[in-house]
């Protein structure tokens, strides 16, 4: 897989909980682990749990910052991306992905879970929100039980999903009129 097909989100709260911070640390290492970029917020709590464990691993972190300056990045963040936007920027953090993966969170996590099932960008949930539509449980999300489960399967869906969209010939197409036709490894 191309390394522009292993860029997952990181979403979840700025005040996480001591397990939430843990689990998040331990996603970031894992995604490094497995040569995966990390986008985030570029904030505080999950984000920078997140990319201090990808940090730590030699992994690329990506910080999509709401403000006007890449000072407010934190510290794990490698290259801070200035957007001067605000919470708009959510958007950006989850279309910049191929894979969301959410621990714990708040409204923001909820908005940036939202924005990416609209889009059809998988979403892995660990501790995070559950969704009903019409009085039913939703199963837009993935639920997993642990980091390593989470990054995985986080993986798995991208590579099903360029799978499945090259697959279509109306949609292979468009691909190869864009330049981002997939070669024979991305599947292997």
């Amino acid at each position: 897989m191309a390394l522009r097909d292993k860029i997952v989100a990181i979403i979840g709260g700025s005040q996480p909980s001591a397990e939430e911070a843990r689990l998040a640390e331990e996603v970031g290492r894992e995604l490094a682990r497995q040569g995966a970029v990390l986008v985030c917020g570029g904030l505080g709590g999950v984000m920078e749990a997140a990319c201090r464990g990808a940090s730590a691993e030699g992994g690329l972190t990506i910080g999509i910052l709401p403000g006007d300056s890449c000072e407010t990045a934190n510290p794990y963040v490698e290259l801070p991306i200035v957007t001067g936007i605000g919470w708009a920027r959510n958007m950006s953090v989850v279309k910049s992905a191929r894979a969301v993966i959410a621990v714990g969170g708040a409204y923001g996590t909820l908005s940036e879970i939202g924005y990416a099932l609209q889009s059809n960008i998988p979403v892995v949930g660990l501790k995070t929100w559950s969704l009903i539509r019409n009085g039913k449980k939703d199963s837009s999300i993935t639920y997993v039980k642990s980091p390593v489960e989470a990054v995985d399967k986080a993986l798995s869906l991208i590579a099903k999903t360029k799978k499945n969209l090259t697959q279509n010939p109306a949609l292979r197409n468009v691909l190869q009129s864009n330049g981002t036709e997939p070669d024979s490894t991305d599947f292997k």
